[in-house]
């Protein structure tokens, strides 16, 4: 199994949290960058999963990838949506139904099921208290015998 956390700048935080006036919910950094890798990784033709906290994360999360590059479509739904077995990428607040190469985390946890996974992608937000999160999930995949990647993200 593979784990890499994104490390996210500073500087990256700041801008997400600059709110437009037609927009209810800025959406946090590491959305934005789960949804570039959700677009990377269909195009490498791998099944996505991504977990998230809650149904409200989940359909911000279905919201931005509707938005996001619209020369480029990720084929994507909410869990127990859409096609028989679900479209490339996948998002829910509960454990997934079918298999999956790759798990986006966007939850606070480690989730239960994450050793179905080849792939287990996690993020560092710089915020403070999502930052410490963070840090304890590291420490579980350690304790668990895995030596999770950093890689800071751009």
């Amino acid at each position: 199994m593979q784990v890499t956390f994104y490390v996210l700048a500073e500087q990256s935080a700041a801008a997400s949290t600059g709110s437009q006036a037609n927009e209810l919910t800025p959406a946090p950094a590491h959305f934005a960058l789960a949804c570039q890798l959700c677009a990377q990784l269909y195009r490498a033709k791998q099944r996505v999963f991504v977990y998230t906290a809650d149904q409200q994360s989940a359909e911000l999360l279905d919201e931005l990838l509707w938005q996001f590059e619209p020369d480029s479509f990720v084929p994507h739904n909410l869990a127990g949506e859409g096609p028989q077995r679900g479209a490339p990428v996948e998002i829910g607040w509960q454990a997934p139904k079918a298999s999956r190469q790759v798990l986006i985390n966007l939850a606070d946890q480690v989730p239960d099921f994450a050793r179905r996974f080849n792939q287990i992608i996690e993020f560092v937000p710089a915020e403070p208290t999502l930052k410490a999160q963070a840090r304890e999930r590291y420490k579980q995949y350690r304790q668990a015998g895995i030596l999770p990647e950093t890689i800071t993200a751009d």
